[in-house]
């Protein structure tokens, strides 16, 4: 009987690996024969709409992880692309003789402020091309309304609503939590560092003046630069625009369209009529359209064939140590992406995509010093994304270089360190209790079963005052200021971009193609180049196993799940993930 079962349980196993296997190959061939279909070439007819979507997260690059962009309802892939490609295909379409113009449809739009200005300049370009812009929405937000604002001509439908109150940001405080659970945070913060204002959600149930004071400022420049664009862009006075929010006078449809921010109100079908009549067809004819995501395989003019190449390597997330992720940045793996491209005698420059918000304070050194190296043999221009704060200034330091978007938020030159004492948690609340022995008087330094000592605490602060003053000290060095000028406005505080240039911060205002152009110059390469975007990108079927193992794409699961809500789960998560001294951006955002 014994071995009756042996062979059973032995059978059984096999047959589950082997359903598994094929489950494997089934699954991988289904990703290449979509893989092959969505890389055929797109051939377009005269007088074709190129149609815009904004429905899926904007990230800086297009991920190519086959579960983030295969739906298995339906065995269709997504086409979520990242700026790179949005940009690129935009630019292609303004050349393109077969593109007549674009169709917005803005009925949903998930982008940050930066990417989305990005994405505006360069539609505005598209239009100096002398083709046409429309755009249309069931419900125009602020951010969707921006973008929109531009167009020769905005519709929104008749029982619709278009958005314009102003801008307000939300953080979240957790200190009344963490007291009824009885864990104590203990903070340390370097000299001064009144606004760096990370570790207030721990500490407070409200902000302080201090991060007030920088929040107001930095969503006073935001808004500025919405009105500003809006008005130029719809012929009303800046004055009228913030009387219209504070008054919330655009309610409905026909208040967008009295006040003139809108050109008509339309049904879909009315929309296409419209399109219809642009693009010289009758009544009953098929529109001939391109989504932005299958135009990407279009081909318009010759391939660029040089060997010259300029790289644009991407820093993506929050900082620290190992190998990271397409999400998180890793110091080991980034630190070896920008080696490799250094001694690459075929890259020419380097355009250092930065988009995080900091993170470990000694990961962001080990990174900066290859930027370093690499600055002191090719050109190296850095590109600030959405956000680069903290850890992610501080790697952006040594460039020859620095552009910012005029709503990037940057800065943020600061540092603090975060202990948890949770013995009230585990003895009080949880009945759990610990002992131990020690060989030497501070062995359980760093431990989180007690509070720390005086002694211990001296110890913790004098490396945050260590750090925050080689952090000070760094960027004076290499943006030729005063380190007492740096503390200045440094401290912890966070900038627009339009601000962190008048201080000395960021050398020009521009997205990740001016960047380019940057560096193309000094390499004296006029347009003899190509751009190759590093770091390399796993291949689909190494993903397709990473994804089974349940390692990466949990998260990605619980967002989608969550929607809005899941920033407060990322927050928590960020927490749990901070080791050692911290140069990470002071708060928790969502502007709205």
């Amino acid at each position: 009987m014994k071995e009756f079962f042996k062979f059973m349980f032995a059978s059984l196993l096999g047959t589950m690996l082997t359903l598994l296997l094929l489950l494997f190959i089934f699954i991988g061939l289904v990703f290449s024969l979509v893989s092959m279909a969505e890389s055929e070439q797109v051939k377009l007819k005269p007088n074709t709409v190129l149609t815009i979507t904004f429905d899926q997260p904007i990230v800086d690059r297009t991920n190519k992880d086959p579960f983030e962009n295969f739906n298995f309802a339906s065995l269709k892939t997504e086409n979520k692309l990242g700026l790179n490609d949005i940009l690129k295909n935009i630019e292609k379409a303004a050349k393109d003789p077969n593109i007549c113009g674009i169709y917005l449809d803005l009925s949903g739009l998930d982008v940050g402020i930066a990417n989305l200005e990005e994405i505006r300049i360069k539609l505005l370009k598209f239009k100096e091309s002398g083709k046409w812009i429309m755009s249309y929405s069931e419900d125009y937000g602020q951010a969707s309304y921006y973008l929109a604002s531009l167009s020769n001509e905005i519709y929104v439908n008749p029982e619709g609503s278009l958005t314009f109150k102003g801008l307000s940001s939300q953080l979240v405080f957790i200190k009344n939590l963490l007291d009824k659970l009885e864990i104590q945070p203990q903070i340390i913060r370097g000299p001064n560092n009144k606004f760096k204002s990370a570790v207030e959600p721990l500490m407070y149930d409200k902000m302080s003046e201090a991060n007030r004071e920088q929040m107001q400022t930095l969503l006073n420049s935001i808004w500025g630069k919405f009105i500003v664009a809006i008005s130029e862009s719809r012929g009303i006075s800046a004055d009228q625009l913030n009387l219209l929010a504070d008054n919330l006078e655009i309610s409905s449809a026909d208040k967008a369209l009295e006040y003139k921010f809108v050109d008509g109100l339309a049904y879909k079908d009315e929309i296409l009529a419209k399109l219809r009549q642009k693009t010289g067809l009758g009544e009953k004819d098929k529109i001939a359209s391109v989504s932005l995501g299958k135009y990407s395989n279009a081909v318009v003019g010759e391939e660029n064939a040089s060997r010259n190449k300029i790289a644009v390597i991407y820093a993506i997330g929050s900082i620290g140590g190992g190998e990271g992720s397409e999400t998180e940045i890793g110091s080991e793996a980034l630190s070896k992406t920008i080696r490799k491209a250094r001694e690459d005698e075929k890259i020419k420059a380097i355009v250092f995509r930065v988009n995080s918000p900091g993170g470990s304070a000694l990961a962001s050194e080990i990174i900066r010093r290859e930027v370093e190296l690499a600055k002191n043999t090719k050109p190296f221009i850095v590109s600030m994304g959405n956000v680069a704060a903290s850890g992610g200034y501080w790697i952006s330091t040594n460039a020859d270089y620095i552009f910012a978007d005029a709503n990037t938020i940057t800065g943020s030159i600061g540092v603090f360190g975060v202990i948890p004492n949770m013995k009230g948690l585990f003895n009080n609340k949880l009945g759990i209790t610990f002992d131990k022995v020690m060989t030497n008087k501070n062995a359980d330094f760093f431990g989180t079963m007690e509070p720390l000592s005086e002694f211990q605490a001296a110890k913790i602060q004098y490396e945050v005052v260590k750090i925050y003053d080689d952090f000070t000290g760094l960027v004076a060095r290499t943006r030729k200021l005063r380190q007492s000028y740096v503390d200045s406005i440094g401290q912890g505080r966070v900038w627009a971009g339009s601000d962190a240039i008048k201080l000395g911060l960021v050398d020009k205002i521009g997205g990740i193609e001016d960047a380019i152009a940057y560096a193309a110059e000094k390499a004296s390469l006029g347009t003899d180049f190509k751009v190759t975007e590093l770091p390399e990108q796993k291949e689909p079927m190494q993903k397709l196993v990473e994804g089974f193992s349940g390692q990466t794409h949990a998260k990605a699961m619980l967002k989608a799940e969550l929607g809005d809500y899941y920033g407060y789960v990322e927050y928590i998560e960020q927490l749990k993930g901070m080791k050692g001294i911290q140069a990470r951006l002071p708060f928790q955002m969502v502007i709205e």
